[in-house]
């Protein structure tokens, strides 16, 4: 899942970057509203963490913005301001949630993971098919009960395909949730993580269909 941070406190705006992509949330980071403004039209955001008090304006601004790029994006506002009036100010703007600082990092995992399922359609967060059973919450899988240790990126690729295994995952939707403004992709790096999991998982655990993309099956060599 891809997510945008609007956030000028940088040792606080690393600490959650760091956080995130340490399990396998893709996250950009931008500090000014004119960043922020900059980025929008440059990938699908799952999810804006917008702070509200930034250099160059309020954060608050923003939230049309997001809506009118995307509708389906979650607003979820990161501040100091703890009054009831800011929330519902937030709330009636746009936002979708509100987390006041300081707050607990796995708050902030939690209600990510509530909004991936929410936009998957997953119906909980363990997922058995053929032989693999596939922890969400927990980052992890298991194959005829053995773990199998995956990369981040690997279990990135994983999650989409595991969130709605019976639907068919496209190569752009699979490159968007790898990777952010600052890698790097070659035409065949979605291909090489394909076959890694497939290694790992089961040579026919994942389907391709040329043209279409792939599918989580989960069928045993």
């Amino acid at each position: 899942m891809r997510v945008l941070l609007v956030e000028d406190d940088l040792p606080l705006a690393g600490a959650l970057v760091s956080f995130l992509r340490d399990r396998a949330f893709i996250v950009d980071h931008v500090s000014t509203l004119a960043d922020a403004n900059a980025a929008l039209p440059a990938a699908q955001w799952a999810v804006v963490l917008l702070d509200l008090q930034l250099p160059d304006g309020d954060g608050m601004s923003f939230v049309p913005a997001v809506k009118r790029a995307s509708a389906d994006s979650v607003i979820i506002m990161l501040t100091a301001r703890d009054q009831i009036t800011d929330r519902i100010r937030g709330l009636d703007a746009g936002a979708d949630d509100y987390l006041v600082k300081p707050f607990d990092p796995d708050e902030l995992l939690a209600r990510l993971r509530a909004v991936d399922r929410r936009i998957s359609g997953a119906q909980g967060s363990m997922v058995t098919i053929g032989t693999l059973e596939i922890d969400l919450a927990r980052m992890s899988v298991s194959r005829r009960g053995v773990p199998v240790n995956l990369t981040s990126k690997e279990w990135t690729v994983l999650r989409v395909l595991a969130n709605r295994p019976d639907r068919m995952h496209s190569q752009s939707v699979l490159l968007n949730a790898l990777y952010g403004f600052d890698s790097e992709t070659g035409s065949n790096t979605l291909e090489v993580f394909i076959s890694h999991l497939r290694s790992k998982l089961g040579r026919y655990s994942i389907r391709t269909v040329r043209g279409l993309g792939y599918r989580l099956t989960g069928d045993a060599d």
